[in-house]
């Protein structure tokens, strides 16, 4: 018998509308589940109020569909034991083509890719009061194209949110709004060729993306190496083409390892002794577990850093919100590039996160999801050290990953059998830059991405293909 869930809903796929097509939709998943043999007899399945949360949909739509399917026979309902496949169920019927094509079409059962946030718990109840709010209070001129820069209502708040946090110098002058990292370095690319930059250093470790967009821009990216201290910040000086560096140092990903303070000291003096700029990436900033937060490296010196930040690992991806708090003398330059190219965040939307902001509940949803995520990762540790012992586990005092140390070799092998359970999964190899020396093999665990539901199945899918 099986007593343990594993994410369901990334297997449902619904496409109907209303409530009655919901639950038929539902019901029709369900009862082919069963007939598939992806949900065995006595398998227990999550309460309707999971379910409905995991799937976004109404409570009484997911308690009815169970209702009607104990009535039809294909489930049973016992107080205190929940609600499980029926032991008399319809066995399974062996896999035709159309089938198996449709099961390799629907992706992993079990996602622990980095990256994002576990997007059920978006506090949709309170964003929606504070978008009720923004939008009563909102003037006129929130409904024009409006400043470049941003509302000014979010920039106002946003510097006293960062100053206080992050530590960061953020006159409402001086930040941005963009539609999250990947618009900060499309406008961060071209200015930085305008003042005939040419050459920016990346550390040995990071998202292509990022990469991309900046050699995109014309820009070479020569590799800055990583170690256990961060990145070797003081082989910049050698590096004499480079008129910029981007850096990841409260927590470099996806290595997880803070930037040495000798290491920030060293890459503050070379900006400052070469007229270079630091783009500092602080995509989790928020997030400590283990350790005092490290302030932002903008606080050492604003006129020589740009500090990067979003919402997408504190909210969700989806709202496409981030900024920039810039040095006084770019201000004008990314100002002009925004205004040439595309404003991209909505008004309402800036408006609805000022309000959120400054209500107290984002800072209460933080909180809540610190919480949340550390005791994840602890459940991470604890069944490593329980199930394989000989796995060591870094770069987890802070953000939602961590990094899963394997023998010599074998990376590329516990992928394969990653995929075979349909665990998706990322190496360490995945995020090496191009010219970078070869290193260790590791994986790189979201633990923050699955739901509350799926956390279990995914950490079991885990534990089985380790070495």
């Amino acid at each position: 018998m099986t007593d343990s869930w594993a994410t369901f809903g990334a297997d449902l796929h619904l496409e109907t509308t209303g409530a009655t097509g919901l639950r038929a939709g539902l019901m029709d998943a369900l009862r082919e589940a069963v007939r598939t043999g992806r949900l065995v007899p006595g398998t227990r399945l999550p309460s309707s109020r999971g379910l409905a949360a995991d799937l976004g949909i109404a409570r009484n739509t997911v308690a009815d569909a169970y209702a009607e399917l104990v009535a039809e026979g294909w489930l049973t309902a016992r107080q205190g034991s929940g609600t499980r496949v029926a032991q008399r169920a319809e066995p399974r019927r062996p896999a035709t083509r159309t089938t198996r094509a449709r099961a390799v079409r629907s992706g992993p059962v079990h996602n622990l890719l980095g990256g994002s946030p576990d997007l059920s718990t978006f506090p949709r109840a309170d964003w929606l009061k504070a978008s009720r709010r923004a939008l009563t209070a909102a003037p006129n001129d929130a409904f024009g194209y409006g400043d470049p820069r941003g509302r000014i209502e979010l920039r106002t708040v946003l510097a006293g949110y960062l100053a206080r946090v992050r530590g960061v110098y953020a006159d409402p002058e001086r930040i941005m709004i963009c539609a999250g990292f990947v618009q900060a370095m499309k406008l961060m690319g071209p200015v930085l060729r305008k003042r005939r930059v040419r050459e920016v250093a990346v550390e040995s470790y990071g998202l292509d993306i990022h990469r991309n967009l900046l050699s995109d821009a014309g820009l070479r990216l020569p590799c800055l190496p990583v170690d256990g201290l961060g990145a070797r910040t003081g082989e910049l000086a050698g590096m004499r083409g480079v008129g910029a560096v981007l850096m990841t140092p409260a927590h470099q990903f996806p290595t997880g390892v803070p930037l040495h303070p000798d290491r920030r000291a060293a890459a503050v003096d070379w900006a400052r002794g070469t007229g270079g700029l630091i783009l500092e990436d602080d995509y989790d900033g928020e997030f400590r577990y283990d350790r005092q937060p490290v302030g932002a490296l903008q606080g050492l010196d604003p006129e020589r850093v740009v500090h990067l930040g979003t919402t997408s690992k504190s909210l969700a991806p989806g709202l496409r919100l981030g900024w920039m708090v810039l040095p006084e003398s770019l201000v004008g330059e990314v100002a002009e590039a925004k205004g040439m190219s595309d404003w991209s965040s909505s008004a309402l939307d800036q408006l609805t996160l000022a309000e959120f902001m400054g209500s107290g509940a984002y800072d209460r949803h933080v909180r809540s999801m610190r919480l949340r995520y550390r005791h994840r990762r602890d459940q991470l540790v604890a069944a490593l050290a329980e199930r394989a012992p000989d796995v060591r586990v870094s770069g987890m005092a802070a953000g939602l990953h961590a990094v899963l140390e394997l023998p010599e070799g074998s990376e590329a092998s516990v992928l394969r059998a990653a995929a075979w359970q349909g665990l998706a999964l990322e190496g360490i190899s995945r995020f090496r830059h191009p010219d970078a020396a070869p290193g260790r093999d590791a994986l790189v665990i979201g633990y923050g991405t699955p739901t509350d539901s799926a956390w279990a199945g995914a950490l079991d899918a885990l534990c089985r293909v380790l070495p």
